[in-house]
C-alpha cells in the first residue's frame, strides 16, 4: 500500500488514500453517466446525471470506509490495536494489528463490515421512500442497491474477503488451530479467486461485455494474490512462532541527536562504524530515523550546515513494534515497504532496533541447528 495520501484521522485511526482510487473514481463516475442513471432516471438532465454520478462515486468510497470502520471498532472492543485504513482500487483495508485472539474475535470483526453494509442500504432505501427530488432519489437509490451488493459480494468464502474470515473463524473454532484454519481458508480463497478470473474472461470474450469482464479478472488476480499473501503469513507466522522482538532486538543500539550536522553524522558514523541508519533521539524518544538515502538528497557542500532533523524521516512515518510483539509482526513490516529495520519502542521510548540481518541471522542458525521451530532456539539462547 505504497503512495496513500493521508486524509486525516478518525477516532484515532489514520485514514489514508491510495492514488488508485481516483482511477476507480473517473471509472466509475463515466459508468455511472453513461449506463447506471441514463437507464434508469432518464429524466435526469446531462448536467445532473454526471453530478449524481461524480457524487455516487464518492458517497461509495465513504460507504466502503464505514464498512471497514465497523471492523476496526469491533477489533478495538476486542482488544486490538488498529493502525490505519487504507481506501484503494479494490475498495478498503484495516490495518489491524497482529491476530485476533480467538476463533470468536474473528468471527465478530468480519460480521461486521457486511452487516454495516447491509445497514447503509437499509438506511438509503428507506430515505428513497421519502419523496425526494429525483437527483438524490437517483443517488439514494444506487447507494441501496450497492451496498446490498457490497455486503453480500463480501460474505463470499474466499479468504481474505470478510465471508472468507468467518470460514476461518470456524474452522479455526472446530479444530483450535490457527495455521490450519489460515491455509485451508486461504486454500478456498483462492479457488474463488480463480472463478472470478475464468468467469471474467469468459464474460469478456464470449458475452462481449469486456470492461465488466476484465473488472471481474482484476478482482480474481487481487483475492488470488491476498490469499497467497496470507498463506505466505500463516508460515512466517509458524517459523516464529514463541519468538519476540527482544528476543533478537539490539537493546543498546547507536543513536544520534536531531541536532547533529550531517558532516559528523557522516565522519562520526556511517564511514567510522559503517552504519547505514540510526535512530534519532531526544530524552531518550524517538524522533525519527536518518538514513544514507536522507543524506544523499543533501548536496555535500550543505552538510556541515544541515541538521540530521532537518532530513531525517520523522518518528511518525515510521513502523514501529514493541518488545514483547511477536517476532512475525516485525517481520510484515519489514516486508511492506522493504525496510532494513525497525525501531523497538515503549510508551515513545527508544528501547532498541530490530535489523533484517539479525533476522537472516537467526534464520540460519535455526537451519544450521535443524530445528523445525523457532521457540528451540530460543530457549536454548534463554538459557545460556
Amino acid at each position: 500500500m505504497n503512495g496513500t495520501l493521508h486524509l486525516g484521522r478518525i477516532a484515532g485511526i489514520s485514514i489514508e488514500l491510495h492514488y488508485s482510487w481516483f482511477f476507480v473514481f473517473v471509472l466509475l463516475t463515466l459508468s455511472l453517466a453513461v449506463g447506471f442513471f441514463p437507464v434508469n432516471f432518464p429524466t435526469l438532465g446531462p448536467t445532473a446525471t454526471w453530478v449524481a454520478s461524480a457524487a455516487s462515486a464518492i458517497l461509495l468510497f465513504v460507504a466502503v470506509l464505514l464498512h471497514e470502520l465497523s471492523h476496526s471498532f469491533v477489533a478495538r472492543a476486542r482488544g486490538m490495536e488498529v493502525q490505519s485504513i487504507t481506501l484503494f482500487i479494490f475498495g478498503g483495508m484495516s490495518n489491524i494489528r497482529g491476530e485476533p485472539r480467538s476463533a470468536l474475535d474473528e468471527f465478530l470483526m468480519a460480521v461486521a463490515g457486511p452487516l454495516a453494509s447491509f445497514a447503509l442500504g437499509a438506511v438509503c432505501f428507506g430515505l428513497t421512500r421519502l419523496g425526494l427530488p429525483t437527483p438524490a432519489l437517483a443517488v439514494l437509490s444506487y447507494l441501496a442497491l450497492v451496498n446490498v451488493l457490497l455486503g453480500v459480494f463480501n460474505l463470499i468464502p474466499g479468504f481474505p474477503l470478510d465471508g472468507g474470515r468467518v470460514l476461518r473463524s470456524i474452522l479455526w473454532g472446530t479444530t483450535h488451530n490457527l495455521r490450519r484454519a489460515t491455509l485451508w481458508a486461504a486454500g478456498v480463497g483462492q479457488g474463488v479467486a480463480w472463478l472470478f478470473i475464468l468467469g471474467g474472461f469468459y464474460i469478456a470474450f464470449f458475452e462481449g461485455a469486456l470492461l465488466s469482464g476484465i473488472w471481474l479478472a482484476l478482482i480474481g488476480f487481487f483475492l488470488n494474490s491476498a490469499a497467497e499473501a496470507s498463506r505466505a503469513q500463516a508460515s512466517v507466522r509458524e517459523r516464529f512462532r514463541g519468538v519476540r522482538v527482544a528476543d533478537l532486538m539490539s537493546p543498546r543500539p547507536v543513536v544520534v541527536g536531531p541536532d547533529l550536522p550531517l558532516e559528523d553524522l557522516v565522519e562520526r558514523f556511517v564511514l567510522e562504524r559503517n552504519l547505514r541508519a540510526l535512530p534519532v533521539v531526544e530524552d531518550d524518544r524517538l524522533m525519527g530515523i536518518i538514513t544514507l538515502v536522507d543524506v544523499r538528497h543533501i548536496p555535500r557542500d550543505r552538510w556541515p550546515y544541515v541538521a540530521v532533523g532537518q532530513v531525517m524521516t520523522p518518528a511518525e512515518r515510521l513502523k514501529v513494534v514493541e518488545p514483547d510483539d511477536p517476532l512475525a509482526l516485525a517481520v510484515a513490516l519489514l516486508g511492506q515497504d522493504d525496510f532494513h529495520q525497525v525501531p523497538v519502542v515503549r510508551s515513545g521510548r527508544l528501547v532498541g532496533l530490530l535489523t533484517r540481518s539479525q533476522i537472516i541471522r537467526f534464520l540460519q542458525v535455526r537451519d544450521e541447528l535443524g530445528l523445525e521451530g523457532a521457540e528451540e532456539q530460543v530457549e536454548a539462547r534463554r538459557a545460556a
